[in-house]
């Protein structure tokens, strides 16, 4: 099975104790899957849906409501999908959202970040093995304020209200990064500890020492995206 990773922001490079990025973080949360490449925050976009079987949105540093072209050129993409299966990560989970109709917008509440609680409101067949609860990875400081019509809640947490939805039987938007290495995740804390605040920026990397649920929404999301 093809998947396009669709890729919001440069991550090679960017932490020199960090090896790979956005492309090997995925091929590893995902080994079952043949991944092709688009740069979508450099305007390069697929052809069309039927390019790959299926799709996935990526994080960034941008937010869904900048204004840029190549935003609106990749929610204008989001839209045409039809048939084909679509999962967007954290940018990719508000770009769902924002494409399709919903509100995005900052926080009141600040930064969610760190390994945070999902709370699974509503089980699915391709949630297997079910859980009530995942804990994953997150980083944003966006979230989805209003979704689209027709969109069904699957997941919450303390900090987010909207942290899993569907909408119809083929697109998929989750807020936390089952994908962060830790490596990663604790670059990027450190990173932004200034923005983030000292002591929330301290608790997200102490949180980083405990277990991940990540491999479980790793099969989650293969099963969502072959079914």
């Amino acid at each position: 099975m093809k998947v396009g990773l669709l890729e919001c922001d440069d991550v090679v490079g960017r932490f020199p104790e960090v090896k790979g990025g956005y492309r090997e973080m995925f091929a590893a949360l995902l080994p079952g899957f043949t991944f092709r490449y688009y740069e979508a925050h450099r305007g390069r976009l697929p052809s069309g849906p039927a390019e790959c079987d299926a799709w996935l949105c990526t994080g960034s540093k941008y937010s869904v409501y900048d204004g840029t072209p190549w935003i609106a050129a990749l929610a204008a993409f989001i839209r045409s999908m039809g048939e084909r299966k679509f999962v967007g990560i954290c940018f990719g989970h508000q770009m769902l959202a924002h494409a399709m109709g919903g509100e995005v917008a900052k926080a009141k509440q600040g930064w969610g970040v760190g390994v945070l609680p999902l709370e699974i409101l509503k089980t699915e067949s391709w949630m297997e093995p079910p859980m009530r609860q995942v804990r994953i990875q997150h980083m944003h400081q966006d979230q989805v304020q209003r979704l689209p019509e027709k969109s069904i809640l699957l997941g919450r947490s303390p900090h987010c209200d909207v942290g899993m939805f569907r909408i119809g039987e083929t697109m998929l938007g989750i807020e936390g990064h089952p994908e962060f290495s830790l490596e990663y995740g604790g670059a990027l804390i450190r990173a932004r500890r200034m923005q983030i605040g000292e002591q929330g920026a301290q608790r997200a990397l102490d949180s980083l020492k405990g277990k991940t649920d990540s491999p479980v929404v790793g099969r989650w999301i293969e099963r969502f995206l072959k079914r």
